[in-house]
């Protein structure tokens, strides 16, 4: 995924450069794997069974809270954002099937988890999801961009806090779901302070 996040899928992202990477033999890979599009495939799976636990984890789970698992979160989801951003960038049938996917992932979760909307629902789950989705994601792909405006260096999980603090306050209550938004922020609020604490 490393290699994918940094070079992209093109000549540079070979099975023996990926066999180096992993310390093993290039005909392991292929062995496991079969082509270069079988390793990418796997590693989009991978990308959306890592979104799906993020989300039983912090909404069903009601983990948002704990500042332990937010630094987790944060740490393992750099190379995935990463991945997937870079995918993104790439425009490649991979790229789409993935936001495809992640835009059925949130649908679902908007129809199992829908917005308390002060006046009359809207029903349209489907552009909301996607919306959702390319708000998030274009946040990855101006990463670079994205940081640097707000002073960072890059995008540490430190970062990322930072920034899921300011999304949760530019997120509508109602759409979001009050008791969510608190839990992200009472987690995102002692992150910040163990953070400061080791500094």
């Amino acid at each position: 995924m490393r290699l994918y996040a940094e070079h992209g899928a093109g000549k540079a992202t070979t099975i023996r450069a990926v066999a180096a990477e992993a310390g093993v033999t290039a005909g392991l890979v292929s062995h496991h794997f079969g082509t270069k599009q079988a390793l990418r495939d796997a590693c989009d799976a991978y990308v959306i069974d890592y979104l799906r636990g993020v989300i039983a984890e912090a909404v069903d789970h009601r983990k948002l809270a704990d500042p332990a698992y937010l630094d987790a979160t944060f740490q393992r989801g750099l190379i995935v954002m990463r991945y997937l951003s870079r995918a993104l960038v790439d425009g490649s049938r991979t790229a789409a099937v993935l936001f495809d996917d992640i835009v059925g992932l949130t649908e679902q979760y908007l129809i199992d988890h829908p917005p308390q909307y002060s006046s009359e629902p809207r029903n349209d789950t489907r552009a909301q999801a996607a919306v959702l989705v390319a708000m998030r994601l274009g946040m990855w792909v101006l990463s670079d961009h994205l940081a640097r405006a707000i002073g960072a260096d890059s995008m540490s999980s430190q970062t990322m806090s930072r920034i899921s603090v300011a999304l949760a306050d530019v997120l509508s209550a109602e759409f979001a779901r009050p008791d969510l938004l608190d839990l992200a922020r009472t987690g995102l609020e002692a992150l910040d302070q163990s953070d400061a604490r080791q500094d």
